[in-house]
């Protein structure tokens, strides 16, 4: 359990991260950074999700780019 304590994601479901990523972002600036089919052709939340949860290489991708952003608007509200 203290493992949980220092995890950013620690709370956060795949589905809200995906969610958030494609309101701020969109699908085609997900596609650009993050180069999978389900991004970039046909895209939908379900049939994102369901490719993340199999492949643990993309979802890292995915999670990697949501802290990157949650750093970036942190540090603006810090300004």
């Amino acid at each position: 359990m203290p493992e949980q304590a220092n995890n950013p994601l620690h709370g956060i479901t795949l589905k809200t991260i995906v969610e958030d990523l494609v309101e701020r972002r969109g699908w085609e600036d997900l596609a650009s950074h993050i180069n999978i089919r389900c991004f970039a052709y046909d895209p939908s939340v379900k049939s994102s999700l369901k490719f993340l949860r199999k492949t643990e290489w993309a979802r890292k991708k995915v999670e990697k780019l949501y802290l990157a952003d949650m750093e970036q608007l942190q540090g603006r509200q810090s300004e």
